[in-house]
């Protein structure tokens, strides 16, 4: 039976992440990365969030907006990039309805002249639009005995981050703009955003990250992330 309904976004977030690469693979594994969800449309509503203020969490759903095909089978990051599974045993974007869910935390309500929700830990690359907003309730949304396979444990953060003269010179020029500048580019690329394939490669290649309006240039370094260069954007 083929549903009829229509999904109309109700919002949009603004993040940090301008593109899918260094996206955090889960939420709330980079804390410094504050987004805001932005009512849209006939959802412009005080009234829409009255009492959302109550709860220190929220789930969003949200259109994989950037992915227009799906795959029965995939090959999760967390495996190496080498085995396959089911795309509905794993989080891959790659869904038949392109349908995601996040978690994130709530750190304040605006109302006025806008209503906009700014949140903590967000996952989602920049102008993702948000379907369904939905308080998390501690005592049905965490089960302490559950299982989760391959992803029972949070990654561990094996690499250290280490910036280049010019790079720290960068980052005090714009502390006044973006204090916390230089803690959210540590705690992304900790997460060691390669390829899993590139991770078994000797030969060393530097990577580009575009994080706010800064494009970040490194390269891993033994067990380290250098940050060769941080350069604002081009308008």
């Amino acid at each position: 039976m083929k549903s009829q309904q229509q999904l109309t976004p109700i919002a949009v977030i603004r993040t940090p992440f301008p593109e899918k690469f260094s996206v955090p693979r889960q939420p709330g594994l980079v804390p410094a990365a504050l987004a805001e969800v932005e009512l849209i449309g006939d959802y412009q509503h005080a009234q829409a969030v009255q009492g959302i203020e109550q709860f220190s969490h929220l789930w969003l759903t949200f259109e994989f907006h950037q992915h227009r095909s799906w795959q029965e089978r995939v090959r999760p990051p967390r495996l190496g990039g080498n085995e396959q599974l089911g795309v509905f045993a794993t989080r891959s974007p790659f869904r038949p309805n392109q349908l995601g869910l996040s978690v994130v935390e709530l750190v304040s309500v605006q109302i006025e002249p806008q209503v906009i929700l700014t949140v903590r830990g967000a996952d989602l690359v920049d102008q993702t639009p948000i379907v369904d907003i939905k308080p998390y309730i501690p005592y049905v949304d965490s089960i302490a005995d559950a299982r989760a396979g391959y992803a029972q444990h949070r990654p561990e953060l094996c690499l250290d981050v280490q910036f280049s003269t010019g790079a720290e010179s960068t980052l005090q020029t714009e502390r006044a703009k973006y204090p916390e500048l230089k803690i959210l580019i540590v705690e992304v690329l900790r997460q060691d955003p390669r390829p899993a394939y590139h991770k078994s490669q000797t030969t060393p290649r530097s990577y580009g990250t575009a994080l706010l309006n800064y494009n970040i240039r490194w390269s891993v370094r033994e067990n380290s992330v250098f940050v060769e260069e941080i350069s604002l954007k081009q308008p």
